[in-house]
C-alpha cells in the first residue's frame, strides 16, 4: 500500500465506483478503499434477508413466510436506470455492462386523485389515457409532438419558443395544458421533484421529456431497467473493471487520517502505512468536517405478497406522486421490483416509498404512498441526513460525493459524477466523444 496514486477513492457507493471505473479506464493509478467488509456504502444491497432484520434491530428475524433468506437481495436506496439515460451510457463506456443483467420494468405511473394511471408519453398512449378528458388529450398530444420535432440547432421547429429565454410555464400556456397535465409532464415525464423548473428557461424540460421518450421507445413497457439481483451488482461490476485496468480493491480497510499539506491533500493513512496521492473522491462520512447537512430522506422498505392496485399486476413498476396531488413541496416516489429480479422469494414484491423530509413527522408524509401498497407484510424505516460538499475541491484537491436523494431514478447521480469529474479533470466528461461500444445493454449489435 506504500505506493504512489493519481488517485485515492474512499467508500464503494455506486457514485465513488464509476468515477474510480472512469479515472481507471483514463488510464489513471487508482486505489480504491472501504471501511466496511462489504461493496456499497450507503447504497448496498442487503442479503441474507436475517441480515435486513438485524440492521433495523427487528431482533425477531423475519417469518418462515418469507421464504429462503439468501433469495432476497434488498436495495437499502433503490434506483431505476434510464435505458437511454446517463448511466447506461457510462456502463457501456467502460464497458462494465458485460458482468450486468438488466431488466426492463413493467410500468411507469402516476398518482392523481388518490388513484394511479399509467404514464402515457406517446401520441397513442395519450390519446387512450384516462388522465385527461378528450380536448385536453389533443392539446397534450400537440405538445408532445412539438417536443419530440424540437431541435435546439434548427429554429424550424421552435414555433415560435425561444429554448433559452421562454419559461416552461409559458410554453405550458401555448398549448394550453391543464394544471393535473402539467404536473404529471414536469414530475413524470421531466422528473422534476418541485415546481421551481416553471420559471426556468424550457430546454433543459424539453430534453428531459426527450430522454423519457427515447428510453421509452427502446424497450417499450417502461424508460426504466434495473439489474438482476439488484443494484450491489453495479459497484462489483465497477470493481472488477478497475482491476482489469490496473486498479487496487481494498475491502474491510480502516481510513485512519486523510493527510494534508497547504491545505492541500497529499495521501491517505490505513493501518499505520501511507498511500500517497494527488487526488481524492470520498463520500461524506469520510469528511465530516467537510461537508453540510441539507436536509432529509424518508425511505420505507416494504416486503408484499402481492402486486400494487391498478398496475396491471406488474411485477415491477415506479410511482410518482406529484407533490401538488398531496399539498406537499417535492414529490413522493415509490419504486417496486419483486422476486422476477432475483431480489426477493418467489411470489414476494419488495416496494420502497422515499420522499425529502418536509416536517417532524416523516412516516406520515409518505402515507399516501404506503395506501397505495396495503396489505404490507414488514416495514423498515429509515431517516437518512442528505449530505453535501462545503467546496468545490479545487484547492485541497479532496472530491466529495452528495448523499443520494429521493428520486428513483439516477440521473441526480450522474450529473454528481459529472460535476466531480469535471472539477477533477478540468474539462467536461463528453459522452458525444466517447467511443459508442458495439453491443448495447441486452447484448443487441447495433444496427
Amino acid at each position: 500500500m506504500d505506493e504512489e496514486y493519481d488517485v485515492i477513492v474512499l467508500g464503494t457507493g455506486l457514485t465513488e465506483c464509476i468515477l474510480s471505473g472512469i479515472m481507471s479506464v483514463n488510464g489513471k493509478k487508482v486505489l480504491h478503499m472501504d471501511r466496511n467488509p462489504y461493496y456499497g456504502g450507503e447504497s448496498s444491497s442487503i442479503t441474507p434477508l436475517e441480515e435486513l432484520y438485524k440492521r433495523f434491530q427487528l431482533l425477531e428475524g423475519p417469518p418462515e413466510t418469507m421464504g429462503r433468506g439468501r433469495d432476497w437481495n434488498v436495495d437499502l436506496i433503490p434506483k431505476f436506470l434510464m435505458a437511454n439515460g446517463q448511466l447506461v451510457k457510462m456502463l457501456l463506456y467502460t464497458e462494465v455492462t458485460r458482468y450486468l443483467d438488466f431488466k426492463v420494468v413493467e410500468g411507469s405511473f402516476v398518482y392523481k386523485g388518490g388513484k394511479i394511471y399509467k404514464v402515457p408519453s406517446t401520441e397513442t398512449e395519450a390519446l387512450a389515457s384516462n388522465l385527461m378528458g378528450m380536448f385536453e388529450k389533443r392539446r397534450f398530444r400537440k405538445f408532445l409532438v412539438f417536443v419530440a420535432n424540437f431541435d435546439e440547432n434548427d429554429p424550424k421547429t421552435f414555433e415560435g419558443v425561444d429554448p433559452q429565454t421562454t419559461s416552461m410555464r409559458d410554453v405550458y400556456r401555448k398549448f394550453d395544458l391543464g394544471q393535473d397535465v402539467i404536473d404529471f409532464t414536469g414530475h413524470a415525464l421531466a422528473l422534476y421533484r418541485t415546481d421551481d423548473y416553471l420559471d426556468q428557461p424550457c430546454l433543459e424540460t424539453i430534453n428531459r421529456i426527450k430522454l423519457y421518450s427515447e428510453s421509452l421507445a427502446r424497450y417499450g413497457k417502461s424508460p426504466y431497467l434495473y439489474p438482476l439481483y439488484g443494484l450491489g451488482e453495479l459497484p462489483q461490476g465497477f470493481a472488477r473493471l478497475s482491476a482489469i485496468y490496473g486498479g487496487t480493491y481494498m475491502l474491510n480497510k480502516p481510513v485512519d487520517d486523510i493527510i494534508m499539506e497547504n491545505g492541500k491533500v497529499v495521501g491517505v493513512k490505513s493501518e499505520g502505512e501511507v498511500a500517497r496521492c494527488k487526488q481524492l473522491i470520498c463520500d461524506p462520512s469520510y469528511i465530516p468536517d467537510r461537508v453540510r447537512k441539507a436536509g432529509q430522506v424518508i425511505r420505507i422498505i416494504c416486503i408484499l405478497s402481492h402486486p400494487i392496485k391498478n398496475t396491471n399486476d406488474a411485477n415491477s413498476c415506479q410511482i410518482i406522486i406529484p407533490q401538488n396531488q398531496v399539498n406537499r413541496k417535492s414529490d413522493i416516489y415509490v419504486c417496486m421490483i419483486s422476486y422476477a429480479h432475483n431480489v426477493a422469494a418467489q411470489g414476494k414484491y419488495i416496494a420502497i416509498a422515499s420522499t425529502t423530509v418536509e416536517t417532524m413527522d416523516p412516516e406520515k408524509e409518505v402515507e399516501p404512498a404506503l395506501e397505495l401498497l396495503e396489505p404490507i407484510d414488514q416495514k423498515f424505516v429509515a431517516i437518512s441526513d442528505l449530505y453535501e460538499p462545503i467546496d468545490d475541491g479545487s484547492e485541497s484537491q479532496v472530491f466529495c460525493s452528495c448523499s443520494y436523494d429521493a428520486t428513483t431514478h439516477f440521473e441526480t447521480t450522474c450529473n454528481d459524477i459529472k460535476d466531480i469529474y469535471k472539477r477533477m479533470a478540468g474539462t467536461a466528461f463528453d459522452f458525444e466523444n466517447m467511443k459508442r461500444k458495439q453491443n448495447d445493454v441486452f447484448g443487441e449489435a447495433e444496427q
